[in-house]
């Protein structure tokens, strides 16, 4: 498995949101969008790709201790969540493609 961290992403057309911590090492990937799952499944370190833009994204990706949360699809994060997760430690990044070509970049790369 190759070392990645959050930072390295952005030269594969993933966007910086929030990296207060760029050089975390992205160790798997998880997909989900119901919080709760999320919350049960993810493992630290997983970059985390959803669609969600709320607030509670910042708390699931805190308590599962995600490497980032990639927001899939498009998905605008709004300045004052992006301002939130830097202050929490939370990584997020934007990718403008579908979760499933995020996940196959990533597998790619891992």
């Amino acid at each position: 498995m190759n070392k990645v961290t959050v930072e390295a992403l952005k030269e594969y057309g993933f966007s910086a949101v929030a990296l207060p911590e760029p050089e975390r090492e992205i160790t798997g990937v998880y997909i989900g969008d119901l919080l709760s799952w999320v919350m049960g499944r993810a493992k630290s370190g997983d970059a985390w790709i959803t669609i969600m833009s709320n607030i509670n994204v910042l708390a699931v990706a805190s308590l599962a201790d995600t490497a980032c949360v990639i927001a899939a699809e498009g998905v605008e994060i709004t300045e004052d969540i992006a301002k939130s997760a830097v202050e929490k430690g939370i990584n997020i990044l934007s990718f403008s493609g579908s979760a499933y070509d995020a996940a196959v970049l990533l597998y790619e790369l891992l």
